[in-house]
């Protein structure tokens, strides 16, 4: 009948553990207590035949409670079933020994699983802070991206509609002055065409070329004399930059968009692209023979974003890498705008 009864609970216990039930909790609690007590009652049966029985029952309960409980519940059980086979009435030595050992590889590795699963949680709590980083960084690009469109081909789009309504009663008027509009109007579509190009190639990534700024700067420098047919200057620093891959990128995009800049409203026939490595950072400066802006003299970016003046974009970007910014207009002489970026 004893046999039986301990047959049974055996049976019972693994079968609740293989399938995965009542671990948590106050049930979960008391499974692990049964379990203990089981085997405190199997190493107190006294009978040779039942050491094995015991042995393996234990290692089942040290495998139980690493799986399904923590490191203080591994450790009580540990000490218990220690001191409840030191005080044992019989010699049974190969049963202590594995009790012992088997019991101190349990905690150590009950302690191993605590620190993985702390080391887990904090890898886990830095993804959530990147993915929030991740999210800010797609919000503040889209509204730049919205940002230049308002400024750049959505106003033409609209000076495009206001022409042709007023194309529309032009010719309703003077049909001859109308077809001279149109093909002032068709040209004006063209450069639209073009300038929506131009911007769509702006908001492509950034194909950095092993990270040297440098070399792509020269790259876009050359792309962009082709788009536009005007002459760039290109002159770059020999010393290595050094900035992070995701720095350089904004840099590049920041040049790109000075370029675009002159290319669609400065009317310039010479742009020259500077890059300088100096004791107080990199220094980048676009300078340009056109129109220049409606304004005259040297501005700082706080004098512009206290005046409103300036490119917005530039401006924004500026800031988001921590760069001083130059503005420089020459009315009728052309214009410059400088930047320069720390490098620590």
């Amino acid at each position: 009948m004893f046999y039986g009864v301990m047959a049974l609970y055996l049976v019972c216990a693994v079968t609740v553990a293989l399938r995965g039930r009542i671990h948590a909790g106050i049930l979960g609690l008391l499974a692990l207590f049964g379990d203990t007590f089981f085997f405190l009652i199997v190493a107190n049966s006294g009978a040779d035949r039942m050491l094995w029985l015991a042995g393996a029952f234990y290692l089942f309960l040290l495998g139980e409670a690493l799986a399904f409980y923590g490191t203080v519940e591994v450790v009580v059980v540990v000490t218990v079933c220690i001191l409840f086979c030191a005080v044992l009435p019989y010699g049974a030595l190969v049963l202590e020994r594995t009790v012992v050992v088997a019991g101190v590889l349990a905690c150590a590795a009950a302690v191993n699983k605590r620190r993985q699963g702390l080391e887990i949680e904090r890898l886990r709590e830095k993804l959530l802070e990147a993915q929030k980083v991740a999210e800010k960084a797609r919000e503040v690009e889209r509204a730049r991206i919205a940002s230049d469109f308002h400024d750049g081909p959505l106003q033409s789009f609209i000076s495009l509609q206001m022409r042709l309504e007023i194309l529309r009663k032009l010719m309703d008027r003077d049909l001859n002055a109308g077809m001279t509009d149109l093909k002032q109007l068709q040209a004006l579509a063209q450069t639209q065409v073009r300038d929506l190009r131009t911007f769509l190639h702006s908001m492509r990534p950034v194909d950095v070329d092993g990270a040297d700024l440098v070399a792509t700067a020269r790259r876009a420098a050359e792309s962009f004399q082709k788009e536009s047919g005007i002459p760039v200057t290109f002159l770059g620093t020999q010393s290595p930059v050094g900035l992070p891959v995701e720095m350089t990128q904004e840099v590049l995009q920041m040049v790109r968009e000075a370029l675009h800049n002159v290319q669609k409203h400065a009317g310039a026939t010479r742009v020259a692209l500077v890059m300088e490595k100096t004791d107080r950072g990199l220094e980048i400066s676009v300078d340009d023979n056109g129109h220049g802006f409606g304004f005259a003299g040297s501005y700082s970016l706080e004098e512009l974003e206290l005046l409103r003046l300036g490119p917005a974009s530039l401006k924004r970007r500026a800031r988001s890498l921590n760069a001083d910014l130059v503005l420089e207009s020459r009315p009728g002489r052309g214009s410059g705008i400088k930047f320069r970026i720390p490098l620590s």
